[in-house]
C-alpha cells in the first residue's frame, strides 16, 4: 500500500481501506483458484493495483459513469478502480467462470456495490457503456473489432467516450488504421517503477 499511497496521497479512509484489503483477499483466493501467477503476487500492488490505477491517473471517472471491463480476469483493472470511483457503474465480464467467480467473491468481501460481473463474451453482451477498459485481452484492431457498437453516443467526461487499453510493448503497427483518433500515454508519465517503462494507455475515441 505504501506504493499506491506514494503515488495516490489524498485517499479518503474507506477507499485505502479497501484497497489495502486486496493483497490478503487475492492471496486467499490465489490459493484455491489461480488467477495471478506467483512472481506477479509477490509484487501485487506493483503489478496489479497501481497498473489498474494507472486509469485513474489518466482520466477522473465523473459520477455515473458505465464502465466495462472487458477480459477482466479476477478483476483488472476494474475492482482497483471501481473502489477507487464508487459514484461510477462497472461491470467486467470474463469469458471463462473461475475468474468472474473470483471477482465476484473479493466485490462481495470488499462490498462493492457498484460492480457487477458476468461470465460472457463481450460480442454476447448486449448493453452499452461510456468506456470499455481492458488489460490487452488481444491485438488491438481485434478488440476494437469486438467492442463496436458498445458506446454510449452522449459524453460525460473530460476524454470522450472510447475504449482505455492498458498494453506494453511495440504495437504501433496495430494502432495503423486508427491514427486519427487514438492517443498514447506512457505510463512513465505517472509512475517511476522500472515495471512501467514499457507500458502505455492507448485511449481511442468512439
Amino acid at each position: 500500500m505504501d506504493l499506491i499511497r506514494k503515488y495516490f496521497p489524498k485517499l479518503n479512509p474507506e477507499t485505502e481501506e479497501k484497497l489495502g484489503m486486496l493483497g490478503t483477499l487475492y492471496a486467499d483466493w490465489n490459493s484455491k483458484i489461480n488467477v495471478i501467477s506467483r512472481k506477479d503476487m509477490d509484487h501485487f500492488y506493483e503489478r496489479h493495483v497501481l497498473h489498474s490505477l494507472s486509469i485513474a491517473a489518466f482520466i477522473q471517472f465523473e459520477k455515473d459513469t458505465r464502465i466495462l471491463d472487458v477480459g477482466c480476469g479476477g478483476g483488472f483493472p476494474s475492482i482497483p478502480l471501481a473502489i477507487m470511483f464508487p459514484d461510477c457503474q462497472f461491470h467486467s465480464i470474463d469469458s471463462i467462470g473461475k475468474k468472474i467467480k473470483v471477482v465476484k467473491g473479493v466485490a462481495d468481501a470488499l462490498g462493492l456495490q457498484n460492480l457487477t460481473a458476468e461470465q460472457v463474451r463481450v460480442e454476447n453482451h448486449p448493453n452499452q457503456y461510456d468506456f470499455i477498459i481492458s488489460r490487452a485481452v488481444t491485438a488491438f484492431p481485434a478488440f476494437v473489432k469486438l467492442c463496436q457498437n458498445k458506446f454510449l453516443s452522449s459524453n460525460k467526461n473530460a476524454v470522450t467516450n472510447g475504449i482505455i487499453y492498458l498494453k506494453g510493448g511495440d504495437f504501433d503497427d496495430e494502432l495503423t488504421d486508427f491514427r486519427n483518433r487514438v492517443s498514447i500515454t506512457p505510463l512513465t508519465n505517472y509512475f517511476e517503477e522500472e515495471f512501467f517503462e514499457t507500458k502505455k494507455i492507448i485511449h481511442l475515441s468512439m
